[in-house]
């Protein structure tokens, strides 16, 4: 039973984060090998709401709507690995990398860990369903502008990130089509994976 590493794309409102639950699911009802889970998204907030003086700056740039400097994922991603990967674990990464030089720091994380045959699991959606989406859920960001900024701060700067990987030795990207039933989305990426 041979542990493997997946990386998780998709735009807000792709369904993402229900299709990592369904696939960590899915793998250890097949062979029950713990799966490391790595979301900067739950840690930037963990640190938000710290009350240290990160968590101020922090604060500040996130109100402005801008990235968080790439050496917070970098280093969050880096601790999970350090204190939980295993030899015989799985790895699922969502939200990371999120641009080119996260990319590159990721694939020196891979080889230190000896991570062969990483499997990228594009989920696409097109900019009007993602809008869709993403209006219905109603958070106070979720404003048609905001969605149309975080859209475009998608295709300028993730999509390279995941890009990045393409044709490279070890690594496999499967893009699967978003715009389906979760099941559906389910099955293609277990079928895409030949599971």
């Amino acid at each position: 039973m041979q542990s493997e590493t997946f990386v998780f794309f998709g735009i807000v409102g792709s369904g993402k984060g229900t299709q990592v639950k369904l696939l960590m699911d899915f793998l250890k009802a097949k062979d029950g090998l713990p799966c490391i889970y790595t979301y900067p998204g739950n840690e930037f907030r963990k640190i938000i709401e710290s009350g240290t003086y990160t968590a101020e700056l922090m604060k500040n740039s996130v109100s402005r709507g801008e990235l968080q400097p790439g050496f917070f994922p970098d280093a969050i991603v880096a601790n999970i690995l350090i204190s939980s990967l295993t030899k015989d674990s799985h790895l699922v990464t969502d939200g990371y990398p999120r641009a080119v030089a996260q990319s590159k720091t990721f694939e020196s994380m891979m080889k230190f860990y000896k991570r062969e045959d990483i499997k990228i699991i594009y989920i696409e959606v097109g900019k009007e369903e993602a809008m869709k989406r993403n209006l219905k859920r109603g958070r106070h960001d979720d404003t048609p502008e905001g969605i149309a900024k975080r859209f475009d701060e998608y295709i300028n700067q993730v999509i390279p990130a995941m890009n990045y990987f393409k044709d490279k030795v070890g690594y496999k990207i499967y893009t699967i089509n978003g715009e389906q039933t979760v099941e559906n989305v389910h099955k293609d990426i277990i079928k895409a994976l030949g599971f």
